[in-house]
């Protein structure tokens, strides 16, 4: 039986040595601006909603590269690491960051989708007044860190006027690459308990269903931009598989 555990950083692929650091400077760099010039990048680089002002088409790939803490971006780019160094070294690096890329943007449309859907439903809810009331003037109540008292207006709130940020998406889509490829590897949760690649994948894909059907209030999380990754991910290499070029 294969296993796999992380073994240091003493082997770094091209690929995702350069995503590491590019990401932590993209980090570094958000922090700087904020500090310095009180300029939010994540205004301009992280992921809005299209009826958004701060909306911008590059953003479904320059999302993946900003993060919301650092905790945010550690847990991001450990599991970037722990699981990109090994496809990395299977498909190289063209294929590799391909699929990176693919997995994060679509992330991003499953996001946008499962957003419209929610936003559709609220508009339902609401009457034409308070809907034009959130599009005028939500963007400006959100910037001075507040919302609707109503329920309903302040939920629309949310999503229209909300930023996605990090890496996320694109990594839950290497976890769903690494669990298909190398189903019975063994993964150490916590350094210590060993789970079974293709276990891990399915129980944190419920997870992160679950948590996104619920949609508890205050949950900042993006569950459908992970389950978007994966799902991306899984459509990806069943393509390869049936053409063979999986390896």
């Amino acid at each position: 039986m294969q296993q796999y555990s992380p073994r240091g950083f003493n082997v770094l692929p091209l690929v995702v040595k350069n995503l590491l650091i590019i990401n932590g400077l993209f980090f570094l760099g958000t922090l700087a601006m904020g500090s310095a010039l009180n300029l939010d990048l994540n205004r301009y680089l992280g992921l809005h909603y299209p009826s958004s002002p701060d909306f911008g088409v590059w953003q479904f790939v320059s999302y993946m590269f900003m993060h919301g803490g650092f905790s945010h971006i550690l847990f991001n780019m450990f599991a970037l690491w722990m699981f990109g160094n090994v496809l990395e070294n299977v498909w190289g690096p063209k294929r590799f960051l391909n699929y990176y890329l693919a997995t994060g943007v679509g992330a991003a449309v499953i996001q946008m989708i499962v957003a419209y859907i929610r936003i559709s439903v609220l508009e339902a809810g609401l009457s034409p007044e308070q809907i034009e009331i959130v599009y005028k003037e939500g963007y400006s109540v959100i910037q001075q860190g507040m919302n609707y008292q109503d329920s309903g207006m302040g939920a629309l709130n949310a999503i229209v006027n909300s930023t996605t940020v990090g890496a996320s998406g694109a990594v839950f889509g290497i976890l769903l690459a690494f669990g298909m490829m190398f189903p019975n590897s063994l993964i150490y949760i916590y350094f210590a308990i060993p789970i079974k690649a293709k276990y891990f994948v399915i129980i944190y894909g419920a997870i992160e269903l679950f948590s996104g059907i619920a949609n508890s209030p205050g949950d900042n999380v993006a569950h459908f931009a992970h389950l978007g990754g994966m799902l991306f991910g899984y459509l990806i290499i069943r393509y390869w598989k049936q053409k063979g070029q999986l390896y």
